[in-house]
Protein backbone atom coordinates (compact mmCIF):
# COMPACT_ATOMS: atom_id res chain seq x y z
CA UNK A 1 0.00 0.00 0.00
CA UNK A 2 1.52 3.30 -1.15
CA UNK A 3 -0.03 5.50 1.52
CA UNK A 4 0.41 3.51 4.71
CA UNK A 5 0.04 6.49 7.03
CA UNK A 6 -3.33 7.26 5.45
CA UNK A 7 -4.48 3.67 5.96
CA UNK A 8 -3.26 3.60 9.55
CA UNK A 9 -4.92 6.92 10.29
CA UNK A 10 -8.19 5.61 8.84
CA UNK A 11 -8.12 2.63 11.21
CA UNK A 12 -7.21 4.63 14.33
CA UNK A 13 -9.81 7.26 13.44
CA UNK A 14 -12.53 4.57 13.43
CA UNK A 15 -12.27 4.92 17.19
CA UNK A 16 -13.31 8.53 16.64
CA UNK A 17 -16.26 7.42 14.49
CA UNK A 18 -17.52 5.19 17.31
CA UNK A 19 -16.77 7.99 19.78
CA UNK A 20 -19.10 10.33 17.83
CA UNK A 21 -21.76 7.68 17.22
CA UNK A 22 -21.91 6.73 20.89
CA UNK A 23 -22.08 10.39 21.93
CA UNK A 24 -25.01 11.32 19.67
CA UNK A 25 -27.05 8.13 19.32
CA UNK A 26 -28.75 8.52 22.70
CA UNK A 27 -30.52 11.69 21.51
CA UNK A 28 -32.87 9.65 19.31
CA UNK A 29 -34.28 7.59 22.15
CA UNK A 30 -33.87 9.83 25.18
CA UNK A 31 -37.58 10.60 25.52
CA UNK A 32 -38.63 6.96 25.07
CA UNK A 33 -36.08 5.88 27.66
CA UNK A 34 -37.36 8.51 30.11
CA UNK A 35 -40.93 7.31 29.55
CA UNK A 36 -40.08 3.57 29.73
CA UNK A 37 -38.49 3.77 33.17
CA UNK A 38 -40.58 6.75 34.38
CA UNK A 39 -37.53 8.87 35.14
CA UNK A 40 -37.65 12.21 36.93
CA UNK A 41 -35.86 15.18 35.34
CA UNK A 42 -32.86 14.56 37.61
CA UNK A 43 -32.79 10.80 36.85
CA UNK A 44 -33.12 11.62 33.18
CA UNK A 45 -30.23 14.08 33.41
CA UNK A 46 -28.15 11.35 35.06
CA UNK A 47 -29.15 8.87 32.35
CA UNK A 48 -28.09 11.27 29.62
CA UNK A 49 -24.82 12.11 31.34
CA UNK A 50 -23.83 8.63 32.61
CA UNK A 51 -21.84 7.88 29.45
CA UNK A 52 -20.01 11.17 29.96
CA UNK A 53 -19.29 10.22 33.58
CA UNK A 54 -17.80 7.00 32.16
CA UNK A 55 -15.87 9.13 29.69
CA UNK A 56 -14.37 11.12 32.58
CA UNK A 57 -13.29 7.86 34.21
CA UNK A 58 -11.90 6.57 30.88
CA UNK A 59 -10.00 9.81 30.37
CA UNK A 60 -8.63 9.57 33.92
CA UNK A 61 -7.22 6.05 33.45
CA UNK A 62 -6.61 6.12 29.68
CA UNK A 63 -2.97 7.19 29.93
CA UNK A 64 -2.10 4.12 32.01
CA UNK A 65 -2.75 1.40 29.39
CA UNK A 66 -1.52 3.77 26.68
CA UNK A 67 1.87 4.09 28.39
CA UNK A 68 2.18 0.55 29.74
CA UNK A 69 0.55 -1.60 27.06
CA UNK A 70 1.14 0.62 24.04
CA UNK A 71 -1.15 2.60 21.78
CA UNK A 72 -2.19 -0.41 19.66
CA UNK A 73 -3.12 -2.74 22.54
CA UNK A 74 -5.11 0.05 24.15
CA UNK A 75 -7.22 0.33 21.00
CA UNK A 76 -8.17 -3.35 21.38
CA UNK A 77 -9.53 -2.48 24.82
CA UNK A 78 -11.45 0.50 23.40
CA UNK A 79 -13.02 -1.54 20.59
CA UNK A 80 -14.10 -4.26 23.03
CA UNK A 81 -15.77 -1.71 25.32
CA UNK A 82 -17.68 -0.20 22.38
CA UNK A 83 -18.86 -3.63 21.21
CA UNK A 84 -20.04 -4.84 24.63
CA UNK A 85 -21.71 -1.52 25.47
CA UNK A 86 -23.68 -1.30 22.21
CA UNK A 87 -25.11 -4.82 22.52
CA UNK A 88 -25.75 -4.71 26.27
CA UNK A 89 -27.58 -1.35 26.25
CA UNK A 90 -29.73 -2.51 23.34
CA UNK A 91 -30.88 -5.58 25.29
CA UNK A 92 -30.99 -4.02 28.78
CA UNK A 93 -34.24 -4.79 30.63
CA UNK A 94 -33.63 -2.54 33.62
CA UNK A 95 -32.55 1.06 34.11
CA UNK A 96 -29.62 -0.02 36.31
CA UNK A 97 -28.18 -2.39 33.68
CA UNK A 98 -28.67 0.22 30.98
CA UNK A 99 -26.75 2.74 33.10
CA UNK A 100 -23.89 0.30 33.79
CA UNK A 101 -23.27 -0.45 30.12
CA UNK A 102 -23.71 3.15 28.97
CA UNK A 103 -21.07 3.97 31.57
CA UNK A 104 -18.72 1.33 30.08
CA UNK A 105 -19.26 2.72 26.59
CA UNK A 106 -18.31 6.11 28.00
CA UNK A 107 -15.13 4.61 29.43
CA UNK A 108 -14.26 3.50 25.89
CA UNK A 109 -14.89 7.02 24.57
CA UNK A 110 -12.67 8.53 27.28
CA UNK A 111 -9.77 6.19 26.58
CA UNK A 112 -10.20 6.66 22.82
CA UNK A 113 -10.00 10.45 23.19
CA UNK A 114 -6.52 9.98 24.66
CA UNK A 115 -4.96 7.18 22.67
CA UNK A 116 -6.41 8.03 19.22
CA UNK A 117 -4.99 11.55 18.78
CA UNK A 118 -1.58 10.79 20.33
CA UNK A 119 -1.27 7.57 18.31
CA UNK A 120 -1.84 9.47 15.05
CA UNK A 121 0.36 12.42 16.11
CA UNK A 122 3.23 10.03 16.90
CA UNK A 123 2.96 8.37 13.49
CA UNK A 124 2.30 11.46 11.33
CA UNK A 125 4.97 13.59 9.59
CA UNK A 126 5.00 17.23 10.88
CA UNK A 127 3.67 18.83 7.67
CA UNK A 128 0.61 16.55 7.67
CA UNK A 129 0.05 16.15 11.40
CA UNK A 130 -2.78 18.68 11.68
CA UNK A 131 -4.73 17.08 8.87
CA UNK A 132 -4.11 13.51 9.97
CA UNK A 133 -4.91 14.06 13.66
CA UNK A 134 -7.86 16.13 12.44
CA UNK A 135 -9.17 12.94 10.81
CA UNK A 136 -9.95 11.71 14.33
CA UNK A 137 -12.28 14.70 14.83
CA UNK A 138 -13.60 14.30 11.28
CA UNK A 139 -14.60 10.74 12.12
CA UNK A 140 -16.20 11.90 15.38
CA UNK A 141 -18.55 14.20 13.45
CA UNK A 142 -19.07 11.54 10.78
CA UNK A 143 -20.15 9.25 13.61
CA UNK A 144 -22.52 11.95 14.89
CA UNK A 145 -24.06 12.40 11.41
CA UNK A 146 -24.48 8.64 11.01
CA UNK A 147 -26.05 8.38 14.48
CA UNK A 148 -28.57 11.12 13.67
CA UNK A 149 -29.36 9.59 10.27
CA UNK A 150 -29.62 6.10 11.77
CA UNK A 151 -31.96 7.42 14.50
CA UNK A 152 -34.16 9.10 11.89
CA UNK A 153 -34.39 5.96 9.73
CA UNK A 154 -35.05 3.65 12.69
CA UNK A 155 -37.48 5.95 14.52
CA UNK A 156 -40.61 4.40 13.01
CA UNK A 157 -39.90 0.68 13.37
CA UNK A 158 -41.71 0.18 16.67
CA UNK A 159 -42.13 1.20 20.28
CA UNK A 160 -38.61 0.11 21.18
CA UNK A 161 -36.82 1.56 18.16
CA UNK A 162 -34.26 3.06 20.54
CA UNK A 163 -32.86 -0.45 21.14
CA UNK A 164 -32.03 -0.77 17.43
CA UNK A 165 -30.55 2.73 17.47
CA UNK A 166 -28.09 1.71 20.18
CA UNK A 167 -27.48 -1.89 19.04
CA UNK A 168 -26.53 -1.11 15.45
CA UNK A 169 -23.26 0.37 16.72
CA UNK A 170 -22.03 -3.22 17.23
CA UNK A 171 -21.35 -3.51 13.48
CA UNK A 172 -18.66 -0.76 13.18
CA UNK A 173 -17.31 -1.79 16.61
CA UNK A 174 -16.61 -5.28 15.33
CA UNK A 175 -15.00 -3.90 12.14
CA UNK A 176 -12.75 -1.67 14.26
CA UNK A 177 -11.70 -4.63 16.41
CA UNK A 178 -10.63 -6.59 13.30
CA UNK A 179 -8.79 -3.74 11.53
CA UNK A 180 -6.59 -2.91 14.54
CA UNK A 181 -4.55 -6.00 13.59
CA UNK A 182 -3.14 -4.06 10.61
CA UNK A 183 -1.63 -1.25 12.71
CA UNK A 184 2.03 -0.87 13.72
CA UNK A 185 2.89 0.34 17.23
CA UNK A 186 3.86 3.98 17.75
CA UNK A 187 7.61 4.38 17.03
CA UNK A 188 7.95 6.96 19.81
CA UNK A 189 6.33 4.66 22.36
CA UNK A 190 8.52 1.77 21.19
CA UNK A 191 11.67 3.85 21.68
CA UNK A 192 10.66 4.93 25.19
CA UNK A 193 10.10 1.25 26.00
CA UNK A 194 13.49 0.18 24.64
CA UNK A 195 12.16 -1.20 21.35
CA UNK A 196 14.24 -2.57 18.47
CA UNK A 197 15.89 0.24 16.47
CA UNK A 198 15.40 -1.44 13.10
CA UNK A 199 11.71 -2.01 13.76
CA UNK A 200 11.28 1.65 14.75
CA UNK A 201 13.18 2.83 11.67
CA UNK A 202 11.00 0.59 9.51
CA UNK A 203 7.82 2.27 10.77
CA UNK A 204 9.33 5.75 10.35
CA UNK A 205 10.49 4.86 6.83
CA UNK A 206 6.97 3.79 5.87
CA UNK A 207 5.75 7.22 6.98
CA UNK A 208 8.56 9.35 5.55
CA UNK A 209 11.15 7.54 3.37
CA UNK A 210 13.28 10.70 2.93
CA UNK A 211 13.58 11.93 6.51
CA UNK A 212 13.18 8.76 8.58
CA UNK A 213 16.87 8.69 9.69
CA UNK A 214 16.69 12.31 10.86
CA UNK A 215 13.36 11.64 12.54
CA UNK A 216 14.84 8.68 14.38
CA UNK A 217 17.81 10.69 15.64
CA UNK A 218 15.47 13.44 16.86
CA UNK A 219 13.38 10.93 18.80
CA UNK A 220 16.51 9.34 20.22
CA UNK A 221 17.98 12.68 21.31
CA UNK A 222 14.74 13.98 22.84
CA UNK A 223 14.11 10.81 24.83
CA UNK A 224 17.55 10.21 26.39
CA UNK A 225 17.15 9.07 29.99
CA UNK A 226 13.34 9.27 29.85
CA UNK A 227 10.74 6.55 30.17
CA UNK A 228 7.07 7.35 29.75
CA UNK A 229 5.75 5.63 32.87
CA UNK A 230 8.30 7.19 35.26
CA UNK A 231 8.20 10.89 34.31
CA UNK A 232 5.83 13.10 36.32
CA UNK A 233 3.68 15.54 34.37
CA UNK A 234 3.33 18.04 37.18
CA UNK A 235 6.71 19.75 36.98
CA UNK A 236 7.52 23.41 36.46
CA UNK A 237 8.90 22.80 32.96
CA UNK A 238 5.53 21.43 31.80
CA UNK A 239 3.48 24.26 33.35
CA UNK A 240 2.81 26.12 30.08
CA UNK A 241 1.45 23.15 28.08
CA UNK A 242 -0.62 22.08 31.12
CA UNK A 243 -2.32 25.49 31.33
CA UNK A 244 -2.81 25.62 27.56
CA UNK A 245 -4.40 22.15 27.46
CA UNK A 246 -6.68 22.62 30.46
CA UNK A 247 -8.03 26.00 29.32
CA UNK A 248 -8.52 24.81 25.74
CA UNK A 249 -10.46 21.76 26.94
CA UNK A 250 -12.59 23.87 29.28
CA UNK A 251 -13.56 26.38 26.62
CA UNK A 252 -14.36 23.56 24.19
CA UNK A 253 -17.22 22.45 26.43
CA UNK A 254 -18.21 25.88 27.76
CA UNK A 255 -19.40 26.69 24.23
CA UNK A 256 -22.35 24.38 24.98
CA UNK A 257 -21.60 21.96 22.15
CA UNK A 258 -22.43 18.76 24.04
CA UNK A 259 -25.69 20.19 25.33
CA UNK A 260 -26.70 20.84 21.72
CA UNK A 261 -25.48 17.44 20.45
CA UNK A 262 -27.20 15.49 23.23
CA UNK A 263 -30.40 17.51 23.43
CA UNK A 264 -30.77 18.73 19.82
CA UNK A 265 -34.34 17.41 19.33
CA UNK A 266 -35.37 18.84 22.71
CA UNK A 267 -33.79 22.24 21.96
CA UNK A 268 -35.67 22.43 18.66
CA UNK A 269 -38.95 21.42 20.32
CA UNK A 270 -38.27 24.10 22.94
CA UNK A 271 -38.00 26.50 20.00
CA UNK A 272 -41.45 25.45 18.81
CA UNK A 273 -40.73 22.81 16.16
CA UNK A 274 -42.64 19.52 16.00
CA UNK A 275 -41.06 16.22 17.04
CA UNK A 276 -40.42 14.96 13.50
CA UNK A 277 -39.05 18.31 12.31
CA UNK A 278 -36.80 18.40 15.37
CA UNK A 279 -35.35 14.96 14.65
CA UNK A 280 -34.84 15.89 10.99
CA UNK A 281 -33.11 19.13 12.01
CA UNK A 282 -30.53 17.14 13.97
CA UNK A 283 -29.44 15.56 10.68
CA UNK A 284 -28.90 19.09 9.36
CA UNK A 285 -26.74 19.92 12.37
CA UNK A 286 -24.70 16.75 11.89
CA UNK A 287 -24.22 17.47 8.18
CA UNK A 288 -23.03 21.04 8.81
CA UNK A 289 -20.64 19.71 11.47
CA UNK A 290 -19.31 17.17 8.98
CA UNK A 291 -18.79 19.64 6.11
CA UNK A 292 -17.01 22.32 8.16
CA UNK A 293 -14.81 19.78 9.96
CA UNK A 294 -13.75 18.51 6.53
CA UNK A 295 -12.97 22.08 5.47
CA UNK A 296 -11.01 22.75 8.66
CA UNK A 297 -8.76 19.70 8.48
CA UNK A 298 -7.86 20.61 4.90
CA UNK A 299 -6.66 24.10 5.87
CA UNK A 300 -5.35 23.60 9.41
CA UNK A 301 -1.78 22.90 8.28
CA UNK A 302 -1.85 25.85 5.86
CA UNK A 303 -3.32 28.59 8.05
CA UNK A 304 -2.52 27.18 11.48
CA UNK A 305 -4.41 26.29 14.64
CA UNK A 306 -4.50 29.82 16.05
CA UNK A 307 -6.06 31.38 12.92
CA UNK A 308 -8.89 28.84 12.91
CA UNK A 309 -9.51 29.44 16.60
CA UNK A 310 -9.64 33.23 16.17
CA UNK A 311 -12.21 33.01 13.36
CA UNK A 312 -14.23 30.41 15.23
CA UNK A 313 -14.30 32.27 18.55
CA UNK A 314 -15.71 35.44 16.96
CA UNK A 315 -18.31 33.45 15.03
CA UNK A 316 -19.38 31.50 18.12
CA UNK A 317 -19.90 34.68 20.15
CA UNK A 318 -22.17 36.16 17.46
CA UNK A 319 -24.17 32.94 16.94
CA UNK A 320 -24.72 32.27 20.65
CA UNK A 321 -25.89 35.84 21.21
CA UNK A 322 -28.37 35.50 18.33
CA UNK A 323 -29.70 32.20 19.75
CA UNK A 324 -30.05 33.79 23.19
CA UNK A 325 -31.93 36.82 21.82
CA UNK A 326 -34.20 34.50 19.80
CA UNK A 327 -35.17 32.60 22.95
CA UNK A 328 -35.77 35.91 24.76
CA UNK A 329 -38.03 37.02 21.88
CA UNK A 330 -39.92 33.71 21.92
CA UNK A 331 -40.40 33.85 25.68
CA UNK A 332 -41.61 37.45 25.45
CA UNK A 333 -43.98 36.55 22.60
CA UNK A 334 -43.24 39.79 20.75
CA UNK A 335 -43.61 38.18 17.31
CA UNK A 336 -40.44 39.76 15.93
CA UNK A 337 -38.09 38.37 13.29
CA UNK A 338 -36.07 36.43 15.89
CA UNK A 339 -39.14 34.99 17.65
CA UNK A 340 -39.46 31.73 15.74
CA UNK A 341 -38.00 28.25 15.79
CA UNK A 342 -36.62 28.49 12.25
CA UNK A 343 -34.35 31.41 13.26
CA UNK A 344 -32.98 29.36 16.16
CA UNK A 345 -32.31 26.39 13.86
CA UNK A 346 -30.45 28.65 11.41
CA UNK A 347 -28.35 30.30 14.15
CA UNK A 348 -27.50 26.90 15.64
CA UNK A 349 -26.43 25.66 12.20
CA UNK A 350 -24.01 28.60 11.99
CA UNK A 351 -22.89 27.89 15.56
CA UNK A 352 -22.07 24.29 14.58
CA UNK A 353 -20.23 25.52 11.46
CA UNK A 354 -17.98 27.87 13.45
CA UNK A 355 -17.43 25.26 16.17
CA UNK A 356 -16.49 22.56 13.66
CA UNK A 357 -14.12 24.92 11.84
CA UNK A 358 -12.30 25.90 15.04
CA UNK A 359 -12.57 24.08 18.37
CA UNK A 360 -13.90 20.85 16.93
CA UNK A 361 -11.05 20.43 14.46
CA UNK A 362 -8.27 21.89 16.61
CA UNK A 363 -8.75 20.44 20.11
CA UNK A 364 -7.36 16.93 19.65
CA UNK A 365 -4.61 18.16 17.32
CA UNK A 366 -3.43 20.90 19.68
CA UNK A 367 -3.51 18.90 22.92
CA UNK A 368 -1.83 15.88 21.33
CA UNK A 369 1.14 17.90 20.05
CA UNK A 370 2.05 20.41 22.80
CA UNK A 371 3.42 17.89 25.31
CA UNK A 372 6.89 16.24 25.05
CA UNK A 373 7.05 12.52 24.15
CA UNK A 374 7.69 11.29 27.70
CA UNK A 375 4.53 12.94 29.12
CA UNK A 376 2.31 13.06 26.03
CA UNK A 377 -0.13 10.39 27.23
CA UNK A 378 -0.34 12.04 30.66
CA UNK A 379 -0.86 15.47 29.10
CA UNK A 380 -3.53 14.12 26.77
CA UNK A 381 -5.14 12.47 29.81
CA UNK A 382 -5.27 15.80 31.65
CA UNK A 383 -6.73 17.67 28.67
CA UNK A 384 -9.22 14.92 27.91
CA UNK A 385 -10.22 14.57 31.57
CA UNK A 386 -10.91 18.30 31.79
CA UNK A 387 -12.92 18.16 28.55
CA UNK A 388 -15.11 15.26 29.68
CA UNK A 389 -15.65 16.49 33.22
CA UNK A 390 -17.06 19.75 31.84
CA UNK A 391 -19.06 17.79 29.23
CA UNK A 392 -20.63 15.60 31.93
CA UNK A 393 -21.47 18.58 34.15
CA UNK A 394 -23.00 20.63 31.33
CA UNK A 395 -24.99 17.68 29.95
CA UNK A 396 -26.32 16.95 33.44
CA UNK A 397 -27.35 20.53 34.27
CA UNK A 398 -28.57 21.67 30.83
CA UNK A 399 -32.19 20.40 31.13
CA UNK A 400 -32.42 21.77 34.67
CA UNK A 401 -30.84 25.08 33.62
CA UNK A 402 -33.20 25.63 30.69
CA UNK A 403 -36.14 24.74 32.94
CA UNK A 404 -35.05 27.16 35.70
CA UNK A 405 -33.71 30.20 33.79
CA UNK A 406 -34.87 29.57 30.20
CA UNK A 407 -33.05 29.07 26.91
CA UNK A 408 -32.13 32.75 26.53
CA UNK A 409 -30.03 33.07 29.67
CA UNK A 410 -28.52 29.59 29.19
CA UNK A 411 -27.14 30.51 25.75
CA UNK A 412 -26.10 33.95 27.03
CA UNK A 413 -23.83 32.19 29.56
CA UNK A 414 -22.27 30.15 26.74
CA UNK A 415 -21.67 33.36 24.76
CA UNK A 416 -19.88 34.96 27.72
CA UNK A 417 -17.57 31.93 27.97
CA UNK A 418 -16.66 32.32 24.30
CA UNK A 419 -15.62 35.94 24.91
CA UNK A 420 -13.13 34.59 27.46
CA UNK A 421 -11.98 32.00 24.91
CA UNK A 422 -11.21 34.73 22.37
CA UNK A 423 -8.98 36.44 24.97
CA UNK A 424 -7.20 33.10 25.57
CA UNK A 425 -6.58 32.60 21.83
CA UNK A 426 -5.26 36.11 21.27
CA UNK A 427 -3.14 36.37 24.43
CA UNK A 428 -1.95 32.84 25.27
CA UNK A 429 -2.28 30.29 22.47
CA UNK A 430 0.93 29.58 20.48
CA UNK A 431 1.02 28.48 16.83
CA UNK A 432 2.25 24.89 16.40
CA UNK A 433 1.80 24.19 12.68
CA UNK A 434 4.73 22.59 10.87
CA UNK A 435 6.77 21.88 14.01
CA UNK A 436 8.08 18.41 14.83
CA UNK A 437 6.89 16.94 18.12
CA UNK A 438 10.46 17.07 19.39
CA UNK A 439 10.68 20.83 18.61
CA UNK A 440 7.48 21.64 20.52
CA UNK A 441 9.33 22.68 23.71
CA UNK A 442 10.67 25.81 22.04
CA UNK A 443 7.18 26.72 20.81
CA UNK A 444 5.70 26.53 24.29
CA UNK A 445 8.31 28.82 25.79
CA UNK A 446 7.05 31.81 23.82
Amino acid sequence: MKNKIGFWTFIIALGGFLFGFDTAVISGGEKDIQHLWKLSSYEHGLTMSIALIGTVFGALIGGIPSDRLGRKNTLYLVASLYLVSSLATAFAQSWVLFMVFRFLGGVGVGISSIVGPIYISELAPPHKRGKLVGMFQFNIVLGIVCAYLSNYLLAGIGEEAWRWMLGIMAVPSLLFLVLINFLPESPRWLWLKGGDEEKIKGILKAVSPVTFETDFQSIKKASVGKEASTVSLFQKKYFKPIILAVLFAMFNQLAGINAIIYYAPRVFELAGLGAESSLLSTIGIGTVNFVFTLLAINVIDRYGRRTLMTIGSIGLIVCLLLVAFSFFALEAGDGGLLANGVAIVIFLMFFIAFFAFSQGAVIWVFISEIFPNEVRAKGQTLGSLTHWMLAAIITFVFPVLTEQIGGGYTFLIFAGCMVLQLVYVLKMMPETKGKSLEAMDTVNLH
